[in-house]
């Protein structure tokens, strides 16, 4: 079953991978795309992820300003995502026998998974702290910071090891 679904993926796939091996504009574009949206939403996310971390150490009014930069955050890492899905999901389709005979894709895509339902999480948490700012809340919110870190480490160095495995 595995085999003909990627066999049809192949299939519906193949103008796509013509198109994209024969367009070295398209490969660079796509890719470039894929490095941007890790590093632009990526960025905002660990530099979000430490300013947490460190707020968590000062008194709760500053923590109430912090928990409103985090909100502002939200929206770019948002697109960031969307753009690594998307240039993700063509990067995978130039090639999908190799992509999905891959397990560093297979780990690529389970911490992708990760990262979005830590990412809901987050936003959950904060709306909580919000409403009423506990301490235990705090400690989610750390915790939540700690693995969205360490899930878009893992997802950038899981990238290069796809990238060279492939």
């Amino acid at each position: 079953m595995l085999a003909t679904l990627i066999e049809t993926l192949t299939r519906w796939c193949a103008p796509w991978q013509t198109f994209y091996g024969d367009s070295q504009v398209t490969e660079i574009a796509v890719t470039s795309v894929h490095v941007v949206a890790m590093l632009v939403g990526g960025g905002i996310a660990v530099a979000a992820d430490r300013l947490t971390l460190r707020a968590l150490r000062v008194g709760l009014i500053d923590r109430s300003g912090m928990l409103a930069e985090l909100e502002a955050t939200h929206r770019p890492v948002m697109i960031g995502l969307a753009a690594l899905f998307l240039s993700g999901l063509a990067l995978a389709a130039s090639d999908v026998e190799t992509f999905s005979a891959s397990p560093a894709f297979l780990v690529k895509l389970s911490l992708v998974v990760l990262l979005s339902m830590n990412g809901l999480f987050l936003v959950r948490t904060e709306t909580l702290l919000r409403r009423e700012p506990t301490e235990g809340r705090w400690r989610r919110l750390r915790l939540a910071s700690w693995l969205s870190l360490l899930l878009w480490v893992s997802t950038a160095v899981v990238g290069v090891v796809l990238v060279n495995a492939a």
